[in-house]
């Protein structure tokens, strides 16, 4: 195997899997996933707090009916993570659909939006920005809504899942 010891350490937990499971800056999501498949599920180092951005790029699919990115308290299942925000673009209703669920009960579904940001077969990059009282979400660079935080404990917001119908290009 050639390089340095710490390229072989990282091809093996990137064959491991191991890192296929954390956030870090741009420049680290391009060596920690050389392949970011969907659906996604992958950890965000220390959680969120005020003035950390999450950044998802990708190519929306050709006949997609929707795509979804969840940030959460962990991976559980049974009993569910929380959700701290889930995303959801519903292309047959070009709708971009936002809401929590905290305790296993969802709450209040927000869809109202300027404009439907996502076209099918192009690329997209939205920025989840985290503040003290909400989420901003960005998409191509332009504000699109506010989300008002339902969970109080920001650090624990520690996972991003993605899925649907798009091809991930980056994360950081």
């Amino acid at each position: 195997m050639a390089g340095t010891v710490a390229e072989r350490d990282a091809l093996q937990k990137i064959e491991d899997g191991h890192l296929n499971n954390s956030l870090g800056s741009p420049v680290q999501a391009d060596v920690y996933f050389p392949r970011l498949i969907v659906p996604f599920c992958g950890h965000i180092k220390g959680g969120m707090r005020p003035g950390k951005k999450i950044l998802v790029m990708g190519i929306v699919d050709l006949n997609p009916e929707r795509l979804w990115h969840s940030l959460t308290c962990g991976e559980s299942e049974d009993p569910p993570a929380d959700v701290a925000i889930e995303l959801k673009a519903v292309f047959t209703e070009r709708q971009f659909v936002r809401n929590s669920c905290v305790a296993g009960e969802w709450g209040e579904e927000q869809s109202s939006i300027p404009y439907f940001p996502f076209i099918p077969d192009q690329p997209f990059r939205v920025e989840i920005l985290c503040e003290h009282p909400r989420f901003r979400i960005f998409v191509d660079g332009h504000q699109l809504f506010d989300f008002y935080h339902r969970i109080e404990t920001l650090s624990a917001i520690d996972t991003i899942k993605i899925n649907g119908d798009l091809q991930l290009t980056k994360l950081g």
